[in-house]
């Protein structure tokens, strides 16, 4: 049968058919001009096959082969445009401040921005925009900052590590995905050796929270027990809720007799786990933040001067701010497999509302109340827009600075330490 749609346009309904009705569309256009040649007993026949394929009444598929037009009329009336260049131009400072995270990263984080970002003269909210920024949805945004300009890296594969075999004694497993105690990371260490992997270069080591997504990132010069042991040091200084968990790989700057004292000290009965030899994905949440986080700033160049790792802590503190107090995480609710119809099945996942490291470890009780108080008057004090370029003016001054010369130029890496160590190497 034939329907009139609110806008004026004749609709097709079909109840009983499984065919789109597009696909019904195009199926009875085709149909339409063997149905105009055909003789009288070939029309009964189209008729019979056209109701088996469609689900139309007979009489409904005889008006329709006598129509003149079965494609669908264009709008008498287009809607009005909703968000106009307004809601467009807060969406890009907002987007910008978020260093452009994706349309479902944005979603449900836009009002809070823009008045996080209104209070310090960034931009100029009414309620109008308020509310449109409150129930714009995650397609409206996706199309609306579609073209936007942004920073472009080039992100080659990285070479794999090689096993390490002092770690016989650290079992072998992976961090649950649905882990919700803060306080499980999973360790990496980011080599910055360009094409030239000889001598000693700067390293990131890169700790990430399974449960809030919350990061922390300590820049060292080479991989000894020494520079290792003081990156994590550093952490420990700002980490604002304990460390229960150490996922790292099997290199053996992590998984050595010195470190693992160290770590009994500083944090008894912690527990240690790492992953298994050549599979990354067993450091999945680590590894992602290596390439978002640490490889999109300083990407794939060799760094190896003082000058450069002290830049480098000096960029981390201020993005470890910006990354845990402004950048929307989505984590994993739920996946399950979904049986398909011709046998087997496909997994579905679903996720939760982004939200913030910070957010996310101030809704558990990881923290006490004065150090979650304290934590959200320091993001309340912070600019997210004047940090970002500063953090960008940082990474590029990091890559501006000259490079050491191995043969001629020996660097003291005592100078590098966040807790500094007696001179014993000339400078």
């Amino acid at each position: 049968m034939i329907h009139s749609n609110d806008n004026g346009t004749e609709g097709i309904m079909y109840a009983r058919s499984k065919m789109s009705r597009k696909a019904c569309r195009e199926y009875l256009e085709v149909m339409q001009g063997r149905y105009a040649a055909a003789g009288h007993r070939e029309r009964t026949a189209l008729l019979d096959e056209m109701e088996r394929m469609t689900g139309l009444g007979r009489k409904t598929l005889i008006r329709l082969m006598s129509s003149e037009e079965l494609r669908r009329r264009p709008r008498k009336r287009e809607r009005g445009c909703v968000y106009g260049e307004d809601v467009r131009h807060v969406l890009s400072v907002i987007a910008e401040s978020f260093d452009y995270i994706c349309a479902e990263r944005l979603h449900g984080n836009l009002l809070w921005m823009g008045q996080h970002l209104e209070a310090r003269g960034e931009l100029r909210l009414t309620p109008e925009l308020e509310g449109k920024l409150g129930r714009i949805s995650t397609s409206t945004i996706r199309r609306l900052l579609h073209g936007l300009a942004k920073d472009e890296y080039y992100l080659p594969r990285a070479k794999p590590k090689s096993p390490n075999p002092l770690s016989r004694t650290i079992p072998m497993k992976r961090l649950p995905w649905d882990e919700a105690e803060p306080g499980h990371f999973e360790v990496d260490l980011v080599l910055h050796t360009g094409s030239d992997a000889s001598g000693e270069f700067a390293c990131s080591l890169h700790m990430v929270d399974v449960a809030t997504g919350w990061s922390e990132i300590a820049a060292i010069l080479g991989k000894s027990q020494l520079v290792v042991a003081d990156a994590f040091s550093r952490i420990l200084s700002r980490l604002p809720f304990p460390v229960l968990q150490l996922h790292p790989d099997n290199g053996s700057e992590f998984l050595n007799h010195h470190l693992l004292r160290l770590w009994q000290e500083w944090v008894p009965g912690l527990t240690w786990s790492r992953s298994r030899p050549y599979e990354k994905n067993d450091n999945r949440f680590v590894e992602q933040k290596n390439s978002s986080i640490i490889r999109a700033y300083m990407g794939y160049q060799r760094l190896d001067t003082v000058t450069q790792v002290r830049t480098m802590n000096e960029f981390y503190e201020k993005l470890r701010l910006y990354y845990n107090f402004f950048q929307p995480v989505m984590r994993l609710a739920d996946k399950h497999f979904l049986p398909l119809e011709g046998g087997g099945s496909r997994l579905r996942r679903s996720y939760a509302q982004a939200m913030t490291p910070l957010d996310r470890l101030c809704a558990t009780s990881a923290i006490s109340e004065s150090v979650k108080s304290s934590l959200l008057e320091q993001r309340q004090s912070l600019n997210p827009r004047q940090l970002r370029v500063e953090i960008h003016d940082l990474a590029d001054a990091i890559l501006r600075l000259p490079k050491g010369t191995r043969a001629k130029e020996e660097q003291n890496v005592y100078l590098t330490l966040f807790r500094q160590a007696p001179q014993t190497v000339p400078v």
